[in-house]
């Protein structure tokens, strides 16, 4: 008895349609590498579709009072919520995501999302200036106009989400382009939607990015481009807005650092380390602290430690309860990750303290699972040390100076997020200070805050989200009015 395969469909102007050319997108589970599900190829013509329904929806929801818009979003949290563990398990068969330790957390944080932006819909406000007793002199805030915005595959809820709150809690339109490896849970979020929005409000289409994605950063009526993915692709989201002078936000990789101080030489500071690291993302984060550099005084000591208890974290089925690490996203990725563990082990230069290949025979090899790996005595100029390779893949670099380490934390093209490790808050206080990054963590390794300004530096990125500041400042344009009050 064969099991038919669901198929998704694009969310435009408020109703559910196929692509315009009736072509389809196997979705695959990274779990067992089967299809479970079909979604749309959406090109050109879906995106000129979905644009020209925000653009008519725009002028209507503009002018709703943002207290109303704000209402409208926390009553998509109040639906969602019931179906937190639905949608989790939704995202683990569709990216590889494990259900306890990422999925669940993730539908949970999007429930925040749109409770906190909801609440924060009536605080876009402008100043005024008191120039003399006879000029109003004020500044407003508002909705550039259709948001054209594109989310990846690592942590599809959370980030369209966080696009969808904030972009239409500042009154914009948006049509947004969901990953095709993972667009499931996000047009499940969206069917909640669709029972409070207004038609053309929202829109969503799936395809590739050489497609849909393309056509969606060229569009003429596109007024701002919102990007979270690889620096690479940033590149040319923001070569296309450059054609027609529109604002982006770019949310891009990192080659991220975490220093530990001798000082620092303890258990929690190896697990902080593991978290850092989103080992139980697979790696598969751009905040991933994937340079690990350890004072050379303790770098046996503290990859004993880091071993041990990464060693009991358990690959396997995401799932299953018991997991604590999932499946790589799709096979593309797979062979990448792979191919530099692979040439991490050529060199001689340097050991492995924990993982490699991955096995070859037995349940994990049904599916896209990668262990742990651990590299000890990189050297910071290696392209394992310099590249951002989206997976489980943990390099140590050992350091003697302060101002050494600072200095090789610096030395690359990306600027996202740094940890560091000590007890010695002068010292954290002075490194943090000195790291080119956005985000930095001290004696911590989780994940973003709502109400953090976050964002990237150098190539990881422009403009902030997670805060009403980054939803003022990336969702909103500047509008100053004087009046003389005399004539």
């Amino acid at each position: 008895m064969t099991t038919s395969i669901p198929e998704y469909l694009n969310y435009i102007d408020g109703t559910w349609v196929a692509a315009r050319d009736n072509a389809w997108i196997d979705v695959e589970s990274p779990r067992n590498r089967q299809i479970i599900a079909k979604v749309p190829r959406g090109d050109e013509k879906d995106i000129a579709d979905a644009v020209d329904a925000a653009g008519r929806a725009f002028p209507g929801w503009r002018d709703t009072a943002p207290r109303a818009r704000g209402r409208l979003l926390q009553q998509i949290a109040d639906k969602l919520e019931p179906e937190i563990e639905r949608i989790a398990r939704i995202i683990s068969d569709e990216n590889g995501n494990a259900l306890r330790t990422q999925s669940r957390g993730e539908v949970t944080f999007a429930v925040d999302v749109f409770r906190y932006f909801g609440s924060v819909a009536s605080e876009v406000k402008g100043e005024t200036i008191p120039l003399n007793a006879n000029v109003l002199d004020y500044s407003r805030r508002e909705p550039i106009g259709i948001v054209g915005a594109i989310v990846p595959w690592n942590a599809p809820v959370q980030l369209a989400v966080m696009k969808i709150a904030s972009a239409l809690a500042a009154g914009n339109a948006l049509v947004l382009k969901a990953a095709e490896d993972a667009p499931l849970a996000v047009l499940e979020i969206v069917k909640i939607c669709h029972e409070f929005l207004p038609a053309g409000v929202l829109n969503v289409v799936v395809g590739y990015g050489t497609e849909a994605g393309e056509a969606l950063i060229t569009h003429p009526a596109v007024r701002k481009l919102s990007f979270t993915g690889s620096t690479a692709v940033g590149k040319r989201v923001m070569s296309a807005a450059a054609e027609r002078i529109v604002p982006v936000s770019l949310e891009l990789g990192g080659k991220n650092p975490q220093i530990v101080f001798p000082d620092a030489d303890e258990d929690w500071v190896a697990q902080g380390t593991i978290s850092g690291m989103r080992f139980a993302r697979q790696g598969q984060s751009c905040t991933a602290g994937s340079r690990l550099f350890v004072h050379r005084s303790i770098v046996d000591s503290f990859v004993d430690k880091l071993t041990a208890n990464l060693g009991k974290l358990k690959v396997g089925d995401p799932l299953d309860e018991e997991t604590d690490i999932g499946a790589i996203v799709n096979k593309k990725q797979f062979d990448k990750v792979c191919g530099y563990i692979d040439e991490g082990l050529q060199r001689g230069e340097s050991t492995v303290a924990l993982g490699g290949l991955p096995p070859t025979e037995g349940p994990l090899s049904e599916g896209f699972y990668v262990q742990p790996t651990v590299f000890v005595g990189v050297e910071n100029s290696w392209r394992l040390a310099q590249e951002e390779i989206f997976g489980p893949v943990l390099c140590v670099i050992p350091w003697d100076d302060e101002d050494e380490v600072v200095r090789m934390a610096n030395d690359t093209h990306y600027g996202l997020s740094a940890f560091i490790w000590t007890h010695d808050i002068g010292r954290a206080l002075r490194t943090a200070h000195s790291i080119d990054a956005g985000w930095i963590q001290v004696n911590q390794g989780g994940g973003q805050v709502l109400g953090q300004s976050y964002g990237g530096w150098k190539q990881s990125g422009i403009g902030r989200e997670f805060s009403l500041e980054g939803m003022i400042e990336s969702f909103t344009e500047r509008k100053h009015v004087s009046i003389d009050t005399s004539r």
